[in-house]
């Protein structure tokens, strides 16, 4: 999780989609940029690759729309992942201030949002049932 400097949150990494950027690819791009790790997206429905000439992209978990303010709104598009090594994270201190890892009881916290929090604990039995796999 992230302190988010603009919204004085912890939230975790995320940002828009660049022009020509596949969603899947945003997603790793912005866990590097953001804290300096490298992800792989874990597999939570169909799995991406080909169908014949076609690609299949990664499914997001699940695709959230956020009022953000008056005629503002966001499609989150919600990707579960695990680090590829044991690297530490490397703060974009631009975007946020601090860095931590949840655990299931951290995230019971009232400092983490409610969607978070679900997604969080989703995440972390994701993460747990591909390890065991």
């Amino acid at each position: 999780m992230l302190w988010h400097n603009k919204i004085k949150a912890w939230l975790p990494p995320g940002g828009h989609i660049e022009v020509n950027e596949l969603p899947e690819d945003a997603a790793r791009r912005e866990v590097a940029e953001e804290c300096g790790l490298q992800v792989q997206l874990l597999t939570t429905g169909a799995g991406a690759g080909r169908l014949g000439q076609v690609q299949r992209l990664h499914t997001p978990v699940c695709v959230l729309l956020e009022d953000i303010e008056p005629g503002h709104q966001h499609i989150d598009l919600i990707y579960f992942a695990c680090t590829v090594d044991d690297r530490p994270p490397q703060l974009d201190e631009r975007e946020a201030a601090h860095f931590r890892w949840c655990t299931w009881d951290d995230l019971a916290t009232g400092d983490i949002g409610e969607d978070i929090r679900v997604l969080g604990r989703l995440a972390i039995k994701a993460a747990q049932e591909e390890t065991d796999a």
